[in-house]
């Protein structure tokens, strides 16, 4: 049977997130998680559907792919047919041309695991490697510790307070209240916590957000932000131990994370709340 490249559309999302779920290994490289759909969902399940793409063969999807940004596709193949020669072939022309539909011309760049057949197609095509990320893990296998500040986990009632810490932590974020409303109501979110941390005052300070991929799996912490105004208190560290701790209670195997590597701040604060660093990993971009 050929591969078929495919839109899942609204009503064919669940089935993308399913097998996402299943794909998720401790051992396995870095790649997409369920909770990268769940996050992107803030923008409602037309947008999310519009941003997917599929690879099937016999009615079996074998890669999926968000489109997160105008040129970024973050794609991840099933753990058997990471070195498909045939489904690499197709990735390869899909991404390529810009007909297809997957990718625009100009610049554009390419998330895939490492060791995937696609990555070694690529760079044979001349695409080149861009800046590197850094994967952290912890292992969820002992109980978390205490943060050492209140958490609130969100609910519908509360979102007005995750979604302010969020502007507060990132320049130019939009995430509105309704944005937060459309996250909440994707099938990812149910298996999902939204928390935010308090200082002494009861002032948010941070906040983040986790993502189960299900009992016995990875589960994902993104994003994490700390209110520019409470920085350099130990509030990062803070959070990221409570959301280890959610994704424990949620049947997680581990936490994972990955932030760019030229982040050093970023690095270090995981890495003061029990993650440890994984091999680094690169985009593929072809230049315009």
């Amino acid at each position: 049977m050929a591969i078929t490249l495919g839109e899942p559309g609204a009503d064919g999302l669940s089935e993308a997130v399913g097998v996402l779920r299943e794909w998720q290994d401790d051992g396995a490289p870095t790649q997409l998680h369920p909770g990268d759909l769940g996050w992107f969902w803030r923008f409602g399940a037309e947008a999310t559907a519009a941003a997917v793409r599929t690879w099937s063969r016999d009615g079996r999807i074998l890669a999926v792919g968000l489109l997160d940004g105008p040129g970024l596709l973050r794609l991840t193949v099933a753990p058997d047919a990471q070195r498909d020669e045939e489904l690499a072939q197709r990735l390869a022309e899909d991404v390529t041309a810009p007909e297809r539909g997957v990718l625009p011309e100009g610049k554009v760049s390419i998330e895939a695991p490492t060791g995937a057949l696609l990555q070694d197609l690529l760079s044979e095509d001349g695409w080149d490697s861009d800046e590197p990320w850094t994967p952290l893990r912890r292992d969820l296998a002992e109980p978390v510790e205490d943060p050492g500040v209140r958490i609130e986990v969100i609910g519908p009632e509360r979102a007005h307070v995750r979604t302010a810490v969020q502007r507060a932590a990132f320049d130019g974020s939009r995430f509105t209240d309704e944005r937060w409303h459309a996250m909440a109501a994707g099938p990812p979110y149910a298996d999902a916590r939204c928390l935010v941390a308090y200082d002494d005052r009861g002032d948010a300070v941070a906040a983040a957000t986790v993502w189960s991929a299900g009992p016995g799996r990875p589960g994902l912490l993104e994003p994490m932000g700390v209110h520019r105004e409470h920085r350099r208190h130990g509030y990062g560290r803070a959070i990221t131990v409570a959301a280890a701790a959610a994704l424990r209670e949620l049947g997680s195997s581990s936490a994972v994370v990955c932030t760019p590597s030229s982040n050093a701040g970023a690095v270090a604060t995981y890495e003061s709340a029990g993650f440890r660093q994984r091999p680094e990993v690169r985009d593929r971009y072809r230049d315009a």
